[in-house]
């Protein structure tokens, strides 16, 4: 449900009947993983899939049947190896789903929107018993699951890695389906120029929750980034460093983009003493070797250079913006989640190590804001204060001028 919080909320405001069908549990191998929601309308309407189609048709009779006498109901849905072929999931697997009503009540709508502004929220589906199909809130799925030390176990546990799970016995013996939701990664692009914008798109339509930081006021303009949720102007290194630690976690990513070796080694700098999961930046083979020398002279130590990505990106052969931020976006992607990188033809084994190698997610808090004015998106762009110096028009590597307070 939370998955699809943007396609439902519409319908939902205007008072659609919804019900809603969600993978909790997969055996085998399957197209999507527990969490994978559809949703059905009162006239037909399907959002979303569970499978590559071979299943949806199930999926939307148990949808109905809920959507109309409000009841939660439980499935399997697969086949056999022999059927699977024939009229099941191609890859012979099956997957558990819960069906069950989507109420435009407080909890719901309240969930909802958390999800659907990027914020991390976990609720609950009681699935059998006098209540079913009553919706709790987090602190009502404590209290629920209080009195059993294997319940609450497996809901902290659901809470910390926002898995989508069922709970057995965790209401009066009844179980209850947890849905949790992960707030959306944070990308802070450092740098306004083509690449960044790219990187830009293609984070943003991947989940990413992207901030771009320039001193250039020029660049970092709705009409460049109009998928970034922050625009910052000002000097990149000040940005990170007025960040509140709480806001940035191990899924958390920095990329430097601003081919200037001034602005590049206070901000690697300032990304380094953060509690960031990446910190890359771009730059050829010899740039790289000329700004780590920098930075070890800037007092940062041999492990923090270590871990700066740099070159930035997989070797995917492209060269333009496009190909690049998705080379980028292909890094951030395989470190946070343990991959190789390697095409999967060359490797055996599951193609999917669900939660096996994923970084713990950290708790959700209230993200920093810069003094801010409103945008007609509903972004907001922060401009920074940067101190004048006589130094304000110095010229950088290319024979630009830079902004105040950038020299």
């Amino acid at each position: 449900m939370l998955e699809r919080a943007r396609e439902l909320l519409p319908l939902l405001r205007d008072g659609d009947s919804l019900a809603a069908v969600t993978v909790t549990r997969v055996a085998r191998s399957a197209p999507r993983g527990a969490g994978a929601t559809m949703a059905v309308t009162a006239d037909g309407r399907v959002i979303g899939s569970i499978s590559g189609g071979c299943v949806e048709g199930d999926a939307i009779l148990l949808a109905h049947g809920a959507r109309l006498d409000g009841a939660p109901r439980t499935a399997r849905l697969g086949f056999s190896d022999d059927a699977a072929h024939a009229a099941g999931l191609a890859c012979g697997g099956s997957v558990d789903v819960a069906a069950y009503a989507v109420p435009s009540e407080p909890p719901v709508m309240d969930a909802l929107e958390a999800a659907a502004a990027g914020r991390g929220v976990t609720v609950g589906l009681v699935l059998a018993g006098p209540v079913a199909g009553t919706v709790l809130d987090e602190r009502a799925l404590r209290s629920a699951t209080a009195g059993s030390s294997e319940a609450a176990a497996a809901l902290e546990t659901a809470i910390r890695d926002r898995d989508t799970v069922v709970v057995a016995g965790a209401l009066d013996g009844h179980d209850v389906l947890v849905l949790s939701h992960a707030p959306a990664p944070h990308l802070i692009v450092i740098g306004a120029g083509e690449h960044a914008a790219a990187l830009c798109r293609v984070a943003a339509a991947a989940g990413f929750a992207v901030t771009v930081c320039d001193v250039w006021e020029t660049l970092v303009t709705r009409e460049r980034f109009p998928a970034a949720v922050e625009l910052v102007v000002g000097l990149p290194h000040e940005h990170l460093a007025a960040l509140d630690a709480s806001v940035v976690d191990d899924r958390t990513a920095v990329c430097v983009l601003t081919h200037d070796e001034r602005l590049d080694v206070p901000a690697l700098a300032a990304a380094l003493a953060l509690p960031v999961g990446f910190v890359g930046a771009m730059g050829a083979r010899g740039t790289v070797a000329h700004r780590n020398a920098l930075l070890r002279e800037a007092g940062v130590t041999a492990a923090e250079i270590a871990r700066v990505r740099s070159p930035l990106g997989l070797d995917l052969g492209g060269a333009s913006p496009e190909e690049t931020a998705i080379s980028v976006l292909a890094e951030i992607v395989a470190t946070r989640h343990g991959g190789s990188g390697v095409p999967l033809s060359t490797r055996s084994g599951p193609l999917h190590r669900r939660g096996a190698a994923a970084a713990p997610h950290a708790a959700e808090s209230p993200s920093h804001q810069a003094p801010s004015s409103e945008t007609s998106a509903g972004a907001t762009i922060s401009t920074a204060s940067a101190p004048q110096s006589p130094a304000a028009r110095a010229t950088s590597g290319c024979g630009i001028p830079l902004p105040a307070g950038a020299s």
